[in-house]
Parts: structure tokens; sequence; C-alpha cells
């Protein structure tokens, strides 16, 4: 992978300055590069693997790979600007330099053309996952393409799609140009085309290129089966702008809330009836922020994601005595939903999950309760998501000592019926239709 832009010089100059080797410097970006390259065809051939748990995480490794080749390859190009590149050996024909010059100058436009096509089909992707760079950095999606109308985001998705796909493939065979070349050169011709790249002295070239080689191909095995994990971000703690009886519950993490199984069974006759009139009036409850949550769990590919909102209100007005007068509202804010993973998280507030920007909040609101026996009951009532409204039957149990409530309650509603996960994510093949939702209220009575 010796530099594209070696004989952009006038052969009359290069001849009067041109050195026997590449600078330090030059060697230095040429075999990092390399490196990130090799790293980055193993993790492409893992990507084409089934989707799994890790497959977030690759992605957005892949993503940080394309973006370091893309800096690196910036430098590499301002640095041959400044600094004169060695000529080619003697030994070379005419017709083999000019193959090398063109396949030299392919591998830069390989080297900017992968990671931009990349990032185009990120910025111009409807899911919108944002880029961290190693889990750190925030890398832009390129400027304008997230605001396209729908039409013009997706022709430049499928552009860059296509384009991203057919340089891979061109990059496979000049990588195999430019190393079989070399090779030859090397070991055939015995022309020293190595000793201008390689740090080594002539009597171990050989040996030096077998291992560069070989080294490479390591490197990319390594991408292939590196065990990755999704990198979790901690979420900050919403500042309270409501009232206390509109209280917004602090980010907890999702492993705070209540852990259920896959569904919930169909709820048995009823123990009791709904209750009837009594002259009791409910209570009024305020929530404790630091010990509440309000969360949401599901799988990806068969990888676990829990989540849940940072920010949401609860009107509540609840006596066990007094169920025909009880009510509860809850809001929940959708662009406050995290699930500790960049790529899952910057994905739900898009049109294609919560569509946070036309819906921004949710609602659940019921006026009916049933007492189900000991400390079990149900909340009756409507779940709007998405402008779209639905009964729900929320199961819950409930105690109260003295004048502190503590309530937990957990639900399975379908997705598909609230139009969450449109496009390709309307299959349930990917992410089931059952979401399971998990509340846990601790709170107090007002005075």
């Amino acid at each position: 992978m010796t530099d594209s832009l070696d004989h952009a010089v006038p052969p009359a100059a290069a001849a009067r300055s041109s050195p026997i080797r590449y600078s330090r410097p030059a060697m230095l970006l040429h075999w990092t590069i390399a490196a990130c390259f090799a790293f980055q065809i193993g993790l492409g051939w893992r990507m084409d693997a089934p989707r799994g748990p890790q497959t977030f995480a690759t992605f957005q490794l892949h993503k940080s790979i394309g973006i370091t080749i893309l800096l690196l390859t910036l430098v590499r190009i301002a640095w041959r600007l400044k600094s004169p590149a060695p000529a080619y050996p003697a030994t070379m024909k005419p017709w083999e330099k000019a193959l090398a010059h063109a396949v030299h100058i392919t591998f830069y436009v390989l080297l900017l053309g992968l990671p931009v096509t990349g990032w185009l089909l990120v910025s111009a992707s409807r899911t919108a996952v944002p880029t961290l760079l190693f889990g750190t950095i925030p890398w832009p999606h390129v400027p304008g393409i997230p605001g396209l109308a729908p039409d013009a985001r997706g022709a430049v998705e499928a552009a860059a799609e296509f384009g991203h796909h057919a340089l891979i493939y061109i990059s496979y065979l000049v990588l195999f140009l430019h190393v079989a070349g070399a090779l030859k050169h090397q070991f055939l011709e015995r022309g020293g085309d190595l000793a201008r790249m390689l740090p080594a002295p002539s009597r171990a070239l050989g040996a030096a290129a077998v291992a560069a080689v070989l080294a490479l191909a390591g490197i990319a095995l390594v991408a292939l089966t590196l065990p990755l994990r999704p990198i979790a971000r901690t979420q900050p703690t919403p500042v309270p702008t409501r009232s206390a009886t509109l209280a917004e519950p602090a980010a907890t993490p999702a492993s705070a809330a209540p852990r259920v199984p896959a569904a919930t069974p169909t709820p048995a006759p009823l123990a009791t009836p709904v209750a009837a009139p009594s002259a009791a009036m409910p209570s009024r409850w305020t929530v404790r922020r630091a010990a509440s949550s309000l969360g949401f769990h599901t799988s990806w590919s068969q990888g676990q994601v829990d989540g849940h909102f940072g920010t949401w209100d609860a009107t509540i007005l609840f006596d066990p005595g007094a169920l025909d007068a009880s009510s509860v509202k809850v809001t929940i804010d959708m662009a406050s939903a995290s699930t500790g993973v960049p790529d899952t998280e910057g994905a739900l507030p898009g049109d294609d999950w919560f569509a946070a920007a036309t819906h921004p909040r949710a609602s659940f609101v019921a006026s009916t309760f049933r007492h189900r026996g000991g400390d079990r009951y149900e909340a009756i009532g409507t779940l709007t998501i998405r402008g779209t409204s639905r009964p729900l039957t929320l199961p819950f149990t409930l105690a109260i000592t003295g004048d502190i409530a503590t309530m937990s309650g957990t639900v399975v509603i379908d997705r598909t019926r609230f139009g969450i996960g449109q496009g390709e994510w309307a299959s349930t093949t990917d992410v089931p239709a059952g979401v399971t939702v998990a509340v846990a209220i601790k709170a107090d009575r007002a005075r």
C-alpha cells in the first residue's frame, strides 16, 4: 500500500531530490492506515453475519475505524505534499510503473471514498443513529443531509449504500494487486520495491514483507473474532420543572425497574367487582423522584434492550377505600427515552419509532380501578402513543404504610398497534411486537 501520490513530482525533480526510502512519519502513517484497513476488513465480514447482541457495538466500532482512516489519510496526503517520495526501482518496466501509480491513486480514492460514503449512509439513514467515536467522541452527521425531505434523504441513502459496497469490492481487487505486485518485485525480480516502505535492512526485507502480510491478516482475524460489548452512557439527572404533584422522577438505571417475564398472562376472573360508590375521597400523592422509575424491556436480534424514560409526570388521586373516585394521569416525554446504548437510544425519537418531533408525549389515563384481592389491583384506562389511543389494563401491586405508598406494575403492550416501528422495523423478526413496560413508584400522601 505504498503512497499513491508518490510520483506526482516531475521526473527531473524526482531524480535530483528523491530519497531511497520514505520518511519515518510517512512509514508510520502508511502502516497505521494499513492496520486500520485490515481491521476494517475483518469488521466488514463480521457485519455480514446474522444480527446478534454485538451488532450495535460492531457497527459503532466500524464507524469509528472508518473516520479514523479518513482523518489519517488526510494527514498522509498533507505530509506527502511537503515530503519527496522515493523513485521506483530502476528494474521496473514503464508499464509496471504506470500500473503501480494507478493502483496507488486508486488506494487514495478508496481510503477517502469508503469513509465518506459510509458517513453519508449513516447521516441519511432513517434510524438517525448517532456516531460516537470509540464510544466517547461525538461525530456529527454530514451537514444538511438529516434535514432533507424523506424522498431526497432516501435517495442519498441508496446512492451512498451502493457506492460504499462498490468501493468495498474494488478495494479487494486493488489490495490484491498491490500486495501481489510488491511481493513479485521483491522475491521474483529482486527489485527492492519494499525497501522504500519497510524499515528493515536489505537482507531482512523478505522476512519483513512476509511478517507484515501475516500481521495484517492477523489484525483482520482479530477484528472478526474480538468480543464486543455495547458502550453505555451515563444519563444526567433531569432538573425538576413541574409542581410537587406533577413529579418527574430522576433518570434511574433500567435495572432498577422490576424485571418481568416475556408476557403477561390473561387476567383471571375478577375476585371482586368494580368498587361501589363510596363517600370517601381519594388522597393526592406526590411521587418521590429518586425512588421511582418508568422502564421498558424488549430485544433486538436476540439481544436484550433495557430502557427507561427520564422525564414523566404523574397526577395521582387514589385510595383503596374510594376506588370509584380515584384517577391517575401519566404523561411521558418520549424524547427522554434512554437505553444506555447510543445506537438504540439515538434511533428511538425518530419517525420510525416514537416520532417525538410530531408526537412528543404519550399518556396513560385511568379512572376505573379493580381490587383483585390482597395488595393486587388493576387500573383500566387508555394508553396514547404516536397519536394512537388503545384501551389498556395495568395490573399492579400496592402497599400503603402510613403516608407512604409503594406501587409496582408491569404490562406487555403490542408496539405494532401504536405504529411503533415503521418501514423495515414494522416486521417483528428483529424486534418483537410485545414490549414490557414496568413502572415502580414510591409516593407520599399530600397533606
